[in-house]
């Protein structure tokens, strides 16, 4: 998924285009993420211990992650998301890194992961 949990993003179809919120949690099984303050339903709640009336509550319900976009950090503005390596020198071991990135301003949003690079052989 292009997003994960804490991005700030922008809701561009469905019932609350135009909404940002940052995500709370992903389902990358389902392709959903669930937004703070986007796709409010009502949900009918039995009596229980945390609420003894029961009745009817507000939740946020998880909305297809297609439906949401990343905000730029850099001009806050909804960016597609890109990916980019780089070789790194770390502890006298090369490491390919793998960045998040902004296609909008190309600017780095955050790391994905590090691979250390085997010397010799071949990758085939």
């Amino acid at each position: 998924m292009h997003v994960k949990k804490g991005d700030k993003v922008r809701v561009i179809s469905g019932k609350d285009k135009g909404k940002t919120g940052v995500i709370l949690a992903g389902f990358p099984g389902k392709d959903r993420v669930l937004v703070e303050g986007v796709n409010i339903v009502k949900k009918h709640t039995k009596p229980n211990q945390e609420n003894p009336q029961g009745g009817i509550v507000s939740v946020e319900a998880p909305i297809h992650v297609s439906n949401v976009m990343l905000i730029d950090p850099k001009s806050g503005e909804p960016t597609r998301v890109g990916y980019t390596f780089e070789e790194k020198d770390i502890d006298g071991a090369k490491h390919l890194v793998k960045y998040r990135v902004a296609k909008k301003s190309g600017e780095i949003i955050d790391q994905v992961s590090k691979k250390k690079i085997e010397k010799g052989g071949s990758s085939d």
